[in-house]
């Protein structure tokens, strides 16, 4: 079986971060005995090239110096700064549509596999329909965002999945939007864990002094991170650490907040340098819940894989505080999570998005309302307390991993779609 993977971004060389979870699902299927290869945009003149033993066929779509549509933050970021990138869409379909056309006349797939459908089903829609490639939809949420933002996305969305022989979705929160626009099937198919072998790290998380909260990920508004700061207020000093690794577009403002926490009497919350306030926060400034030493935060920046791993290794839980952000956008699963989990890390995060398909309430995690850093420092107190229920939890945590977040298991469910669709072409 053949098949061509269509998308926005791939690792440009070996040690690039990029779409690690993409990269691992290539990964899996070439381990079950599919022939894969990939189309996706040139970064800055980059050429078609191989990683990890899989080619990567790269679209040309404008001069090298302006090939930065997608890539690093993501295109809908960087048009949202800089709405001129818009002109570069026309170009981006046309040649990639082009391209797409030229490997399936020589290559000849079986499947056309499109990740993000708008507007990547646009360009693999003209190979499906002139060489009868069955064309498979892979939804990760951003383009339902970009639908609720430019009403004029919703047509063509609702025509590419009109098109397609099946549909994929991250998890069942995004399933549910696509349903919402067309009622069609939708299957599931979830990421498993980018890391490697996490033997080695599982319990041998350190005992120290204090209770470490460790959060990973980038600073942007949807992960919710001022409410996580804003946490410390309730959690002591002398027993509880914030750590917060990663950077972004809030980490200035994040520090800024961090610094206001720790080191102001805390009598109002009006001095924030960004607006975070939880519907308490005028009353919970006035308590005498507040009286206390807030628990530290720190920032460490981008880390190394080593660093990174040290973190996980020392920390005692990890928490993802995510929220349905100011544009409407919020977690589409949490891949973040299930690396936690692997890692033996005990979960709290806010009951949004995808989350849920993770972190079973009381059974894989804690799930907390968004915007409340009360709920969240009353979950860390209660894993602190109890080592039983964090033991319960982490057994939770592996039995959901293997039944549902397992790579084999997945790439077997997506090959069985694949045969399925073959049949019925």
């Amino acid at each position: 079986m053949k098949v061509l993977v269509i998308g926005s971004v791939y690792p440009r060389y070996h040690e690039d971060a990029e779409v690690p979870w993409l990269r691992a699902s290539i990964a899996h299927l070439k381990k079950a005995g599919v022939d894969v290869q990939l189309l996706v945009p040139a970064y800055k003149g980059l050429k078609s090239h191989e990683i990890d033993g899989v080619k990567v066929n790269r679209f040309r779509y404008a001069t090298a110096n302006m090939e930065h549509l997608t890539g690093e933050e993501g295109a809908p970021s960087k048009i949202a700064n800089n709405p001129l990138l818009q002109l570069l869409a026309v170009p981006y379909i046309i040649s990639g549509f082009f391209m797409c056309l030229s490997i399936c006349r020589k290559w000849k797939p079986d499947i056309l596999h499109v990740h993000w459908p708008f507007p990547h089903a646009f360009i693999a829609l003209g190979a499906a329909k002139l060489f009868r490639i069955p064309m498979v939809l892979n939804f990760h949420g951003a383009e339902l965002l970009l639908m609720r933002k430019k009403k004029w996305v919703r047509p063509f969305l609702k025509f590419a999945i009109s098109q397609a022989k099946a549909v994929f979705a991250n998890s069942s929160f995004t399933a549910g939007k696509i349903k919402a626009l067309r009622n069609v099937d939708v299957e599931w198919s979830p990421y498993g864990t980018t890391l490697g072998k996490a033997d080695n790290l599982v319990s041998a998380h350190s005992i120290t002094d204090k209770f470490k909260i460790l959060f990973v990920g980038r600073h942007i508004e949807r992960k919710g991170i001022c409410y996580l700061i804003e946490a410390a207020k309730y959690l002591p000093a002398d027993q509880f650490e914030i750590r917060i690794v990663g950077a972004g577009d809030l980490t200035e403002k994040l520090k800024a907040q961090a610094v206001e926490i720790n080191h102001s009497n805390r009598e109002t919350e009006a001095n924030l340098p960004f607006s975070c306030h939880s519907e308490h926060s005028i009353e919970d400034a006035k308590s005498k819940d507040l009286d206390i030493l807030p628990a530290s935060i720190i920032f460490t920046g981008k880390l190394s894989s080593a660093e990174l791993e040290n973190e996980y290794r020392n920390a005692n839980v990890f928490v993802l505080p995510a929220i349905v952000d100011s544009k409407g956008d919020t977690e589409g699963l949490g891949v973040v999570l299930i690396e936690a989990m692997e890692l033996g890390l005990p979960i709290v995060a806010s009951n949004v998005g995808g989350i849920p398909d993770v972190v079973v309430d009381g059974e894989t995690g804690i799930l907390v309302p968004e915007k409340d850093p009360r709920a969240l420092a009353d979950a860390f107190k209660r894993l602190a307390a109890d080592p039983a229920l964090v033991e319960r939890l982490l057994m939770g945590a592996r039995k959901r991993i293997a039944e549902c977040f397992s790579w084999d298991k997945i790439v077997e469910r997506q090959i069985k779609v694949y045969e399925r669709v073959m049949t019925r072409h």
